[in-house]
């Protein structure tokens, strides 16, 4: 998982997505090549989709790493032509904005942290405001809590809420955003379908999706006991 863009250099060729998203998380070794793929794009896709959520409103991102390079080209691919993208470091932002300028998506980069600049543009979304329609976390461990937090206070509004962790669940944003009444997309549907996709590279067969659901649960559920 975090390898996907420095295995980049290690591979003989990569489909058309590991070069849109400028990474890779799946690598096939045959006849002596290495082969890169991204079948967390279509995942995300997939996810949105089954959930029932429409990208006609404002976007959230929080975090620019590679998965969120991917969770930007899969918004694209829903109908998505801008987003908000909430960085701690907007130097560290470039490979992001250069996927965003690739698939012509308009960023906005705001502050990720507490302070007057995230107050500021917060503010535009509280209540009275336009809720955000998806807040998308692409951000590791309890990084989004803060989040969730102004999402308990009525600060943070949103329709629906993605988080890309699947463990432990739920996490602290999305409890809060299931507490608000937001649609919430757990980050197992992303590992589900994206391991879909891989099944479907590695075997020339369509996956048991519903297999592997039950599977995946199930060690899920095992571990939470």
């Amino acid at each position: 998982m975090p390898l996907k863009r420095a295995v980049l250099p290690l591979l003989d060729r990569a489909d058309a997505l590991v070069t849109e998203v400028g990474a890779a998380n799946t690598v096939l070794l045959a006849d002596g090549s290495r082969a890169g793929y991204n079948t967390d794009v279509p995942g995300m896709v997939t996810a949105m989709a089954q959930a029932g959520v429409g990208l006609d409103g404002p976007v959230l991102i929080l975090g620019s790493g590679a998965t969120a390079c991917s969770a930007l080209v899969a918004l694209s691919r829903a109908g998505a032509d801008a987003v908000t993208v909430a960085v701690r470091d907007p130097a560290t932002a470039g490979p992001f904005l250069a996927v965003a300028s690739s698939c012509g998506v308009q960023v906005r980069l705001v502050a990720f942290g507490p302070g007057e600049d995230r107050r500021e543009w917060l503010g535009q979304h509280r209540a009275g405001g336009q809720p955000w329609r998806l807040v998308l976390s692409t951000v590791p461990g309890a990084a989004a809590d803060d989040y969730a937090g102004l999402l308990s206070a009525g600060d943070l509004r949103a329709d629906a809420v993605f988080d890309v962790l699947y463990d432990p669940w739920p996490t602290g944003i999305a409890a809060a955003a299931e507490a608000a009444g937001a649609v919430v997309i757990n980050g197992f549907e992303l590992l589900l379908h994206q391991a879909a996709g891989q099944f479907a590279l590695m075997t020339g067969a369509a996956a048991p999706v519903e297999a592997m659901r039950v599977a995946g649960l199930a060690v899920l559920s095992g571990r939470a006991g």
